[in-house]
């Protein structure tokens, strides 16, 4: 794809409800605006706020459930309210393989939302280096499950944490935020303004510039 067409950036946690709910739609909407998609899984932004599920209030806990409801029914996506491996051992094995993926130009849109759907739908732990590397290899081939390795090379780890330091320089809190040039999208269901900014055409190359 052009490197002056639109690009549409997703920083989300790869154990999020909502980036799994996004995410099928999210590329959809990218692809339609001629937009490339970049993904960029982080962790939780506790610089900028960001509150594990686990520590929030009761009230609030709550309440999340009670939203992950509707949005299911809502959305017609398959989603366990509790799933079996939530909260996660640990995201880096799987955050960082989509990253590995990405930079080796192979399908880490499919591989991710694969995770995310494992995870959500089907209560694999994917925590676990071998059901990372099944999936890999479903999604993306014999190549991919190459490239789900613990841990991963020094160019795959620096992504990561440079992912995360992004994300506090702009400003994100909680995930996932899509990026449209200098704007911010935060959650799922800000969709439809991403939409209009790929539209107005505020991700391309030429909006970037500083004005003179």
């Amino acid at each position: 794809m052009d490197e002056r067409s639109p690009e549409l950036q997703i920083f989300y946690g790869i154990s999020s409800p909502w980036a799994y709910f996004g995410a099928g739609r999210a590329v959809a909407i990218a692809r339609e605006n001629g937009a490339r998609v970049r993904l960029r899984p982080i962790r939780i932004i506790e610089a900028n706020g960001g509150i594990p599920l686990r520590k929030r209030p009761d009230a609030r806990q709550i309440y999340h459930e009670v939203e992950l409801r509707r949005w299911r029914d809502y959305l017609g996506m398959p989603l366990n309210l509790k799933p079996k491996f939530y909260p996660c051992r640990t995201i880096e094995p799987a955050a960082q393989a989509v990253i590995a993926l990405q930079k080796a130009g192979l399908d880490a849109i499919s591989f991710s939302f694969a995770v995310q759907r494992a995870l959500w739908a089907e209560d694999r732990d994917i925590a676990d280096p071998d059901t990372l590397r099944a999936i890999a290899l479903s999604t993306a081939g014999e190549a991919a499950a190459r490239l789900v390795v613990d841990p991963q090379p020094e160019a795959v780890v620096a992504e990561w944490h440079g992912n995360l330091a992004e994300a506090e320089r702009l400003g994100i809190f909680g995930t996932p935020t899509y990026v449209v040039g200098r704007e911010l999208f935060w959650g799922q269901d800000r969709l439809d303004f991403v939409d209009r900014a790929l539209k107005a055409g505020r991700g391309t190359i030429d909006a970037l510039k500083e004005p003179a």
